[in-house]
């Protein structure tokens, strides 16, 4: 007889509000998010390292503000007038001049700007004097890399969207041992899921198996 196949109905990743991780490491980026539109000049840069979730803060903003979503490389200005703006990964490069037009823009009635970014405004680049005048005095809100309570409910989120149930203990093992970041934690989750059907559950031996395979 044929091997059966498992078929793996993972659920599709989330951006909405309720689904983000809260805890200490980015508690002050939650206040700061919640903090709108009273931001300053309306304007405010979220940063952090690659993976803690910047994006899933900044789409879940976005849709309850209803802000519109510029491309970095070629953002339409017209399309930003009078609404939110939220623009990703800006130390990757945005035009000066176009970066400079929505941060005025921000400032006007029904405006706003979010943008994000893995270093802080201070070391992004900027041909434009008044735009690296602008940077310096953005509001800024930091993600730091997951504490065990962040930590922790990743590797919970990334079993769900697999629809994985894990040992009671498989959670506490792993954040004793993989490094601290949602990138971490997704990678160990991917590997547990794809690991032989003849080596399931998902189980702390399981995950002491891949872990020393490193």
């Amino acid at each position: 007889m044929a091997r059966q196949l498992r078929l793996r109905l993972g659920q599709p990743a989330s951006h909405s509000r309720d689904q983000y991780v809260a805890g200490p490491s980015n508690a002050q980026a939650l206040a700061a998010i919640d903090a709108w539109p009273r931001w300053p000049a309306g304007c405010l840069a979220l940063v952090g390292p690659e993976g803690v979730g910047k994006t899933h803060l900044a789409r879940a903003w976005a849709e309850d503000a209803g802000a519109i979503i510029l491309d970095r490389l070629e953002p339409d200005i017209a399309a930003a007038a009078a609404r939110p703006v939220l623009l990703e990964d800006v130390d990757r490069g945005v035009p000066g001049e176009a970066l400079f037009h929505l941060i005025n823009l921000a400032a006007r009635d029904g405006g706003g700007l979010l943008l994000t970014a893995r270093t802080k405004p201070v070391a992004w680049s900027a041909g434009l004097r008044d735009l690296r005048s602008r940077l310096n005095a953005l509001f800024t809100a930091e993600i730091e890399e997951p504490d065990d309570e962040v930590l922790a409910g990743l590797l919970r989120k990334f079993f769900k969207e697999r629809n994985i149930r894990p040992g009671a203990d498989v959670i506490a093992y792993l954040l004793r041992r993989i490094e601290r970041s949602a990138i971490s934690a997704g990678e160990i989750v991917r590997r547990l899921d794809e690991a032989p059907d003849e080596l399931k559950p998902v189980s702390r031996v399981l995950a002491r198996r891949i872990l020393e395979d490193d």
